[in-house]
């Protein structure tokens, strides 16, 4: 298990080679990296400043894993969150879900970007032409994170 927040980009082939190295019982690998966009609806993004409470979004993302690890049989996860300042095409966050067969990797790694984008305590603030401001919580998150919720 690791679960990382920091400044520093990462580098996902770099990631997932140290995360499967000498597991033969890896049968399937599942990535999502975002990334920031140059656009937000008809506006150009010049940037994206999130910011975050450290230790509270580390225990945040350690609870997400956490509740993955118990729906899924993983070999291993690893989420990595950016903050600070970043320039449209680059990287904000990695989740790599490692497991037997395919179906757990890519359900989990599903369910932590849904959790990620609704508990997760991260605020962007974009700059678009000229002027800022804050990203407000949209409801199709709320909708996909919902739907892993037993009915």
């Amino acid at each position: 298990m690791t679960v990382r927040v920091q400044r520093e980009d990462f580098d996902l082939g770099a990631e997932v080679k140290r995360l499967t190295a000498g597991r033969i019982e890896v049968g399937a690998v599942a990535t999502f990296t975002g990334l920031c966009r140059g656009q937000t609806g008809s506006a150009t993004v010049g940037a994206m400043t999130l910011e975050t409470y450290e230790a509270m979004a580390l225990a945040e993302l350690q609870r997400i894993e956490e509740e993955a690890r118990a729906r899924w049989p993983l070999t291993d996860v690893l989420v990595v969150h950016r903050f600070g300042r970043m320039e449209p095409g680059d990287n904000i966050v990695l989740v790599v879900t490692l497991s037997e067969h395919r179906q757990a990797a890519f359900a989990a790694a599903e369910f932590i970007m849904d959790f990620l984008k609704t508990r997760a305590p991260f605020w962007k603030f974009e700059e678009t032409g000229g002027e800022g401001g804050w990203v407000a919580a949209k409801d199709v998150d709320d909708a996909a994170a919902d739907r892993w919720s037993p009915s």
